[in-house]
């Protein structure tokens, strides 16, 4: 799967999933923009994929923020132009009761997992329609499939996501774009490191391969769908979880 000549922007670039699609997309062929809000550290690793031959750049992005979000539409088009891929990979969440979350938990998760996707893609969509061409690939979670415990909102959001892309599907299929869905289960990235041992553990033990994605295990999948192997795959939800899923 090639995506030479292609721009890519990936969202959460800086670590995690995100890192891992990344280098994988470079890896393709793909000149990858790496957009995050760890500026030093997102810097670091598009230096690090030209050191290993690929093409990449990095501009700051907030998911949550508008103006972020403009300026980094900006700053892709005015050195690149039209985004050939956007991979929507920017999540947040903490494991927590629903009835303990409060008012401000609840609205960074809906920024974070929901509105970022909605407002990062919203701004690339008018140079892929005037083209005639794009990919837009979103990264929701299981949760969003089948629920979290503890992830109550989390999962709200992600489920969100996965409507929002089957009906961006719908509309945006006139003009050759594909938005289609990749659901990770539990993946080993600093996200999940951060939950209570106890929990790691009850995640494990409920996937039947018995084992944590790894990162670039979940990078493939949003490369299938960011290539020309899946041209006619549109509004589709591939779950990457090791079985998790199954009854789901």
């Amino acid at each position: 799967m090639k995506l030479t000549d292609k721009i890519a922007v990936v969202t959460g670039a800086a670590s995690g999933i995100g890192l891992a699609t990344a280098k994988t997309l470079a890896e393709a062929g793909a000149t990858v923009i790496l957009g995050d809000i760890t500026e030093d550290k997102g810097r670091q690793e598009a230096q690090a994929i030209r050191d290993a031959g690929g093409k990449a750049d990095f501009a700051r992005l907030d998911v949550t923020d508008l103006d972020s979000i403009a300026a980094f539409a900006e700053t892709v088009t005015g050195r690149y132009g039209a985004a050939d891929v956007v991979a929507n990979v920017a999540g947040w969440g903490k494991i927590q009761p629903f009835m303990e979350n409060d008012i401000d938990f609840i609205n960074k998760v809906v920024a974070v997992n929901f509105l970022g996707p909605v407002h990062v893609t919203r701004a690339f969509l008018p140079g892929m329609i005037e083209r005639k061409s794009g990919k837009v690939v979103m990264v929701s979670s299981d949760a969003g499939r089948v629920g979290s415990t503890g992830e109550t909102v989390y999962s709200g959001a992600k489920g969100g996501v996965i409507a929002l892309a089957k009906s961006m599907a719908r509309e945006m299929a006139r003009y050759n774009i594909t938005v289609n869905t990749v659901c990770p289960g539990p993946t080993d990235t600093p996200l999940l490191m951060a939950v209570p041992e106890k929990h790691r553990e009850a995640f494990q033990r409920a996937i039947p391969m018995r084992r944590f994605a790894q990162p670039s295990e979940i990078a493939d999948a949003v490369l299938f769908f960011a290539s020309n192997r899946s041209d006619y795959i549109t509004g589709q939800v591939i779950s990457v979880s090791g079985g998790l899923t199954l009854a789901g």
